[in-house]
């Protein structure tokens, strides 16, 4: 017998051309990549520790990376000390958003 498991879409918004999502972040990992969907929103490893901001720090460099945006218009607007964080990605694609999660 084969096992699906069944996918959750990821959930955002979009606010004055900005992409608005949640992420649930993995610190200290090997390399920062996105692993897939956590309950409707991005599960991010970070190649990072979670000591003086190092880690948000790196969420935000990468997720810039990966939408092809400045690091200036990414920004975190809850959970700085939190493994959950709701970021904004201003011109960020919802067709990209969907590439990462893997829909």
């Amino acid at each position: 017998m084969q096992s699906r498991r069944c996918k959750v879409p990821i959930i955002y918004s979009e606010e004055s051309g900005s992409l608005i999502f949640n992420i649930r972040v993995v610190p200290r990992a090997s390399r920062s990549e996105v692993v897939g969907e956590f309950d409707g929103g991005l599960k991010v490893r970070i190649a990072a520790p979670p000591v003086d901001g190092a880690a948000n720090e790196e969420v935000v460099k990468f997720l810039a990376r990966e939408f092809g945006r400045p690091r200036a218009d990414v920004s975190i607007l809850a959970g700085q000390t939190s493994k959950t964080k709701r970021v904004r990605v201003s011109g960020g694609s919802v067709k990209r958003l969907r590439e990462l999660a893997g829909e």
